[in-house]
C-alpha cells in the first residue's frame, strides 16, 4: 500500500479545498508556520493532508524529501514517520480522519 500520496492540484483557494475535504470525510482546519519552523520526525494516528495554499513547505518520508509549493497536496496514511520543515513559511489546510 502506497503510505505517501502527493497531487500537485493547483487549487489555493481556500474554501474550495474546505469543500474538497469534508466531502472526503475530513475534518478541516487551517494552520501556519512561519520561516525556519522543523518538526522532527513524527507520526499521526490518523490519516493526515496537508494542502498548500501560501508559501512551500518539505516534508519527509520513506525516504524521500517532498518540496510542496502552493496547490499540491499530500495524504499521508496513519502512523507514517514524517518530518517537515519550511525556510520561506507555509501555510495550509489540514484534514484528519
Amino acid at each position: 500500500m502506497e503510505r505517501v500520496k502527493v497531487q500537485r492540484t493547483g487549487i489555493t483557494d481556500k474554501e474550495k479545498i474546505y469543500e474538497i475535504l469534508k466531502k472526503e470525510g475530513f475534518s478541516v482546519y487551517e494552520w501556519s508556520d512561519p520561516p525556519g519552523t522543523y518538526y522532527p520526525t513524527h507520526t499521526h494516528p490518523d490519516r493526515e493532508v496537508r494542502w498548500v495554499i501560501e508559501g512551500e513547505v518539505v516534508i519527509g518520508a520513506e525516504g524521500k524529501e517532498i518540496v510542496l509549493k502552493e496547490g499540491d497536496r499530500i495524504e499521508l496514511e496513519p502512523e507514517t514517520p514524517h518530518w517537515a520543515k519550511t525556510e520561506k513559511g507555509v501555510r495550509y489546510i489540514c484534514g484528519s480522519k
